[in-house]
């Protein structure tokens, strides 16, 4: 069998999906063939140079197909984890509300507060989904891996801060229009907790908007 190891290489380049790949091709013998007589056929012997052209701005490396991916879930968790926190807060807060209004409907428009801050949590992750949703792109036009992790925490850190905040507002909430029922000197302690629960949310606001800046 003839060594086919010293035969000349064949390179071949294409361009596919705007990206340049090379392959190479190695002229071989097969069994029985002559040294001195013309090779029989070609066999792809080694595999690509590179998949994608690193000159190339599209896909690479740092441009993976996956990469929007990750803008993709971070846009995602921002809005549906804040969503999640204001629905729970509204909802218990709104529970605490319809029993006192029972004893006392006068007070229903000054428990509303609870209510109205646990809707501002979903605003947050409205805003930071919006902004990175803004910024999404294909590979091809130089969407990195890297800006997809980072929209990946930005929304992260939002959603699930404004998860926490709501789930906190609701709690307050409630106790706090049934206790103001009774008692109303509890409903300016009530605002106060209320506020540090709301700033929570405003926290993993800042953070994203710090992430989404980089």
């Amino acid at each position: 069998m003839a060594d086919f190891d010293h035969h000349p290489l064949k390179t071949l380049s294409f361009k596919r999906s705007g990206s340049t790949l090379t392959v190479r091709f190695k002229r071989a013998m097969t069994c029985g063939d002559d040294v001195s007589s013309p090779v029989s056929k070609d066999i792809l012997v080694y595999s690509y140079y590179s998949r994608f052209n690193p000159q190339s701005p599209t896909m690479s490396e740092e441009n993976p197909l996956y990469s929007p991916f990750f803008g993709v879930m971070g846009a995602s968790a921002a809005m549906v984890f804040s969503a999640l926190g204001a629905a729970y807060g509204t909802a218990k807060s709104g529970t605490g509300i319809a029993a006192m209004s029972v004893m006392r409907p006068e007070l229903i428009m000054k428990s509303i507060i609870p209510v109205v801050m646990a809707g501002i949590i979903a605003i947050y992750g409205l805003v930071v989904a919006v902004l990175i949703a803004g910024q999404l792109k294909s590979p091809k036009e130089g969407y990195s891996l890297y800006k997809g992790f980072i929209h990946l925490g930005a929304g992260l850190a939002v959603g699930l801060s404004g998860l926490a905040a709501g789930f906190a507002i609701g709690i307050v909430g409630d106790a706090g229009v049934r206790g103001t029922a009774q008692q109303p000197r509890l409903f300016v302690g009530m605002i106060l907790i209320l506020i540090f629960a709301e700033v929570l949310g405003l926290y993993g606001l800042i953070v994203a908007l710090v992430l989404y800046t980089h």
